[in-house]
Formats: structure tokens, sequence, C-alpha cells
């Protein structure tokens, strides 16, 4: 596999035009079946969904759907001659001053705008909706009745995380080797802390950087969280208090279990309104990490 390590919205409202046969989705046509799949209502508070750039008016053929909007995916998009691309990530997550060809994300910007691409982004919303990454994420490690972990406000039965039952219990060494081979392969693999030979059967996750939702685990009872991105300290003193015990994978493995899905719905939407849409779901991984080695002198 190879590796590379404020949105404007769409006009509210918009609902995808009944095409004849044959006929093509727009650009805003996209972004209103995105926001159909994700809701920009579930969205956190600081975060950033929706259309960075592209002309609403434009027709689309096909999509790539990546995690990450970076250079190898822009290569990736303008080499495939897609019409759009879909992140989970947003290109400017904070804002920006300037587009300028002066850094990688100005450089990005500006060639998909020179090759016709357009981009769109659904983030936390994503996360959060049916049949998104918390749902992907359970699926892959086959929970059964699983329901949000943090609950929306709003709509609770949708929300960030999620929280299910395995069909039957295993250890915890066997419930790591099985996440491990169901989630995309990364370089920096899966950790694993604590009791290996634990009997588990209650079991959170949560794509992304999971910190925050640590004690929401514990809370609900979980006997093992999957997540990503835990640091030292909060993995450490979490631990210490017992369970759940975690398992942490990487940011761009554990979200992009969600863009199969995303992938399925767009192509079943454009059909139901008789539209001819190619969607691709990109394979580079985009984790900054290219390699992990054991470390010691034993182990070199």
């Amino acid at each position: 596999m190879s590796h590379t390590p404020a949105p404007a919205s769409s006009e509210a409202g918009h609902e995808p035009s009944r095409n004849t046969p044959e006929s093509l989705l727009t650009v805003g046509d996209v972004v209103a079946l995105v926001e159909a799949a994700a809701p920009p209502g579930l969205a956190a508070s600081w975060d950033s969904n929706g259309l960075i750039c592209g002309d609403p008016a434009d027709p689309v053929r096909s999509i790539l759907l990546a995690v990450d909007p970076v250079t190898a995916v822009v290569d990736e998009a303008i080499n495939a001659g897609v019409d759009m691309v879909i992140t989970h990530h947003p290109l400017y997550l904070r804002g920006t001053d300037h587009v300028a060809t002066t850094d990688p994300k100005g450089r990005c910007i500006h060639r998909l705008i020179r090759a016709g691409i357009a981009l769109l982004n659904a983030h936390t919303s994503l996360d959060a909706a049916h049949g998104g990454v918390a749902d992907a994420l359970a699926d892959r490690v086959g929970l059964i009745s699983a329901v949000p972990l943090e609950p929306d406000p709003v709509s609770p039965d949708q929300g960030i995380g999620r929280i299910g039952t395995l069909p039957q219990p295993v250890t915890l060494r066997r419930l790591a080797a099985d996440v491990a081979a169901a989630l995309p392969d990364s370089a920096p693999g899966l950790l694993v802390g604590g009791d290996l030979d634990a009997v588990v059967g209650r079991i959170a996750v949560s794509g992304g950087a999971g910190d925050s939702l640590l004690q929401r685990a514990r809370e609900a009872g979980a006997d093992v969280f999957l997540t990503a991105d835990l640091r030292h300290h909060p993995a450490s003193e979490h631990l210490e208090e017992g369970r759940p015990y975690l398992l942490c994978g990487t940011h761009w493995a554990t979200e992009w279990v969600g863009l199969e899905p995303l992938a399925r719905r767009l192509q079943e939407s454009a059909h139901c309104h008789g539209a001819s849409l190619a969607v691709q779901v990109s394979h580079i991984v985009t984790d900054p990490w290219a390699l992990r080695l054991p470390t010691g002198p034993d182990r070199a």
C-alpha cells in the first residue's frame, strides 16, 4: 500500500433534481446527497463541514472519497480524472486568511480548481450519522445492538461513537487480534492496553482521536474502548482506574472504514435520482507514519 501521510455550505434546502436516466448530478446535488447522509446539524460546534471549492452548477460524473485532503489524494484525483473529491477531514479546520500556493494547502486548492475538481468534506457530521464512521467501526468489530456512546442532544439515536456487545465474550488478546485484522493496513498497527487474558464483551468504539471519551466509555460500562490518538498521560491514568481496557488504532484507519458505506449510499442515491455516478474510495494511507520498528538493543 502506498503511503503519504470555514468551508462554504451549500444553499439551504437544495434537493437533487429528478434527472432523466443517464443524466448527471451537479456539485450542488452531491452536496445535498452528502448532507442527507451526514446532516450538518450533527457536526460539532468547532468543526468545519461543506463545500470548499467548486461550482454548484458543474456536472459530476465521478467522485473520489478519501480521509484527508492532502497532496497524494489530489494527485490521485487528477490522475483518475474525477469531477469531485469528498474527504472526511476539512482542508482548513481552523480557517485561513489566504489560499496562496506558498503552502501545501494552498497548492492543493489551486491544483483542484485548475483541474475543475470540486472539494467537499463531511467530518463530525459523518462521524455521528446513521451509517457513518461510528456505525462502520462498530460493524467492523461485530457489535450487536450498538447505540451512540455520546448521543446527539437533538437526535439521540445518532451521535459520536457507538457501544454494543460482542456475539460472545472473548479475551482482550483475541479481541485485539480480531480488530487488527478488521482494520485497514497502516504502519503503526494497533496498540493494546489492559489485562490481555481478561474476558470482555461490552465494547465502545469511536473513530479518530478519543481522549475526550475515556470517561464516557467508562460510565457506559464498556469493557474495552477502541479509538485512536490516545496520549500517554490520559491513557495511563485511565488504565490505573481499571476498565475499559484500550485499543488504540490510527486516526486514518479508524475513520477510513466509513468511506465505503458512504460510497455505496451515494451510488444508490444517484441511481434513485436517475443519474449515472461512479464513486471510488482512495486506498492511500494518509497516516503520517511510514514505518514502525520495535525498540530495544535486542530487537533491532
